[in-house]
């Protein structure tokens, strides 16, 4: 699942350190009903294509999604005296250590042909560049913590522009500037709405559980790619385009990069309730 996520074949820095960067809580023998009832929702709703947002089930994995705890899947909220942070953007005074620095521990709590259940835990500052989901729908439940989410969604019919003629920037519209905490809206995006394109930064220690349906697929065509983002008077649109509606603001050029060396994501172990598949 890790390869597939951050896009298979290139390289993804692990840093296997200690464990003690988070905390898991003690195994429950039995299945807690409401991540069994997850799995079985998900099991049902999903066929491999995206879904429907108005659908009866969709609504109803929403709701029942935005009831998980942490203790659901096993997880303690961490030490809200984290002394880790550096910032949304800068670098500690002290030990000039940058904000991409601390690792993300990827937590894979189940994976099958039509979506993928997982778990990630942040360390505060730590980033999740941004990057797209193909023709994928992800629902999101911030388990504890404080996460900014910057998210986009492509304009269409698509508008390109070439630099240089080497790099295609492609116009995007801002749909999310915020933060979001367990008490925000259940953020959903889908193939063509609700900000396919997002990036994370922990403003705190925090975990966020996702479902993705389906899941990442290279071979199918479902590769995670990464991109940078630049304001809108960056590049001038090509003549004979139309003009954007609204304000510049709400609009920036992306242009695709490779998987950046400074993300540092490490595979965990998921010790929380078993699911019976």
């Amino acid at each position: 699942m890790l390869s597939r996520l951050f896009k298979a074949g290139e390289k993804v820095l692990f840093n296997l350190i200690n464990k003690k960067d988070f905390h898991m809580a003690s195994s429950n023998s039995e299945n807690p009903p409401k991540l069994q009832e997850l799995y079985e929702l998900c099991k049902s709703t999903f066929t491999g294509k995206a879904p429907s947002p108005a659908s009866t089930p969709v609504q109803k994995l929403m709701s029942l999604l935005d009831s998980v705890s942490p203790g659901d899947v096993g997880l303690e909220e961490e030490a809200q005296d984290d002394d880790r942070g550096y910032g949304v953007s800068g670098v500690s005074r002290v030990n000039r250590v940058g904000r991409w620095a601390q690792p993300i521990t990827f937590l894979d709590i189940h994976e099958c042909d039509t979506f993928t259940m997982c778990i990630f835990c942040f360390p505060t500052s730590s980033v999740i560049p941004l990057h797209d989901h193909p023709e994928m729908t992800v629902f999101s439940k911030i388990l504890y913590g404080s996460l900014h989410v910057k998210a986009y969604d492509w304009v269409e019919p698509p508008c390109v522009v070439t630099q240089d003629k080497t790099q295609a920037a492609r116009l995007a519209k801002l749909v999310s500037d915020k933060v979001v905490t367990p008490q925000s809206e259940l953020p959903v995006l889908y193939p063509k709405t609700g900000g396919n394109l997002h990036c994370f930064t922990a403003l705190t220690p925090c975990a966020v559980l996702d479902v993705l349906t389906p899941p990442y697929n290279e071979s199918v065509g479902r590769s995670c790619s990464y991109y940078m983002d630049y304001p809108f008077s960056t590049f001038a649109l090509e003549e004979g385009v139309k003009r954007v509606e609204g304000k510049e603001d709400e609009y920036a050029w992306l242009v695709q990069i490779d998987t950046p060396d400074e993300l540092h994501m490490r595979p965990g172990s998921y010790t929380g309730p078993t699911i019976q598949v």
